[in-house]
Order: structure tokens, then sequence, then C-alpha cells
């Protein structure tokens, strides 16, 4: 499986404080089936240099092949949607055209439409993270589905299916599954305690949902695609 929403790397945001505690992460991914995790830091209050990630993801991978942890780390960034485009080039997925984009935790601004439409002008493919999550679209999922077209994706977070983030959450990220909006199951993880990389449970309750092989696309097959840079 491939996990495209990883907080796994040291010292840069709110996900792991040391390397070790990354290696920790990479060890469950492991055990549960992940061989390949994008890196997504956020970019938000702070732009963090993609030379830097770059360099976190070189000494996570090093540090993993080391200790033959079968997980390969890749670059990425998880951008916050009110930021400038034009700041946004060095933090794509595998240097990819596809890209993290968060809206506010607390609501879903009435500019949403504008600000995707700024980010395909320039060229990216925005994967908008955890929509589930957002007040605005549990209360009226609709919002959500008027924004999306083929240059505009969805990302659900694997804990939401399993009842982590509240029953609200779980039965809108249940209902976007069933619209078939949903491209990518990720994890969100930011520890191996809280929120810990795991997919399965997440991809076993979409597969009750939308069927086995459909679920598996979401972790697999997707996510290639987005690392391959294919459109």
């Amino acid at each position: 499986m491939i996990d495209l929403h990883c907080h796994i790397l040291a010292g840069i945001d709110d996900g792991p404080a040391v390397l070790s505690q990354s290696i920790a992460m990479a060890r469950i991914a492991a055990a549960d089936g992940i061989s390949q995790i994008a890196a997504t830091p956020h970019i938000k209050n702070k732009l963090h240099p993609p030379a830097v990630i770059s360099k976190a993801v070189a000494r996570l991978n090093t540090a993993l092949a080391e200790r033959r942890i079968p997980v390969e780390i890749v670059p990425g960034g998880e951008a916050y949607a009110l930021l400038d485009p034009l700041l946004l080039k060095g933090y794509t997925i595998n240097n990819s055209r596809y890209i993290l984009i968060e809206f506010p935790h607390t609501h879903l601004p009435r500019t949403a439409g504008d600000l995707l439409f700024k980010l395909v002008s320039q060229g990216f493919k925005p994967i908008i993270v955890h929509p589930e999550r957002n007040p605005s679209i549990i209360r009226r999922p609709d919002l959500l589905l008027k924004l999306l077209n083929s240059n505009i994706l969805v990302q659900i977070t694997a804990g939401s299916l399993s009842g982590n983030f509240g029953r609200q959450e779980m039965e809108c990220a249940c209902y976007l599954l069933e619209q078939g909006v949903v491209s990518f199951i990720g994890t969100d993880a930011h520890s191996a305690e809280f929120r810990p990389p795991i997919l399965s449970q997440g991809v076993n309750i979409a597969a009750g949902i939308i069927g086995r092989r459909k679920a598996l696309a979401l972790v697999t097959s997707n996510p290639a695609a987005v690392l391959g840079g294919k459109t």
C-alpha cells in the first residue's frame, strides 16, 4: 500500500521530534503493509524550504535502509489552501503536479472554488485532504461535491472511517465513498502512538462500502499514479 499523507519527518512540524520516532512510525507502516510514504509536513505558518524536506527524506530513507525496514519515503507537503499558489511549487508529491491542499479546520471558505481554480491555473492537481473532518462539509457535503472535477481530487483519512475522529466525521467519510468521489485514503499520521500510520483498518471498512477492489485502488493504483506523475 501507499500512504500519500504522513507527517513522518522529524523536527519539521507537529510530527515526530527525533529520527528514532520517525523510524518507529515506519516500522508500524511496514507491518501494516505500507511500502511507500509521502512525507507531507504542514506548509502553512512556516514555509519549510523544499531542500530541507528533501534532505530530511534522504536521511530517513538511509536510516530505514540500514535497518532493513521496507518503506520508501518520497517528498511532499500539506499546503494551506489560503497560501499564494506561487509559493507552493516545491511542495508537490514526489515532484509531480499533485499537491495536498488543506482548508481551515473550522470551515470551508466561500472562496474555495476560486482558490482551487488558481491552483489548477498554475499547473497543480490539488488533492483536498480530510474534507470529512471539515464542519462545513459535514453539514453540507454538496459544498465539496460542487468543487470537484478531473483536476481536483479527494483524500479521506483512514482513521475517520474507523471513527477515531467522531461519529459525524465517520458518517461523512462513508457518504463520500458512497458518492464515488474519493480517490485516496491516507493516514495523516503524526506519531507511532497518536494517529499511527495504519491504512488497513480504513481499507477494510471502505471495502464494505464500495467493494474490495475499489477500496484497494485507493491505497495502491491511485496513489501509485500520483507518485509516477501520471495525469
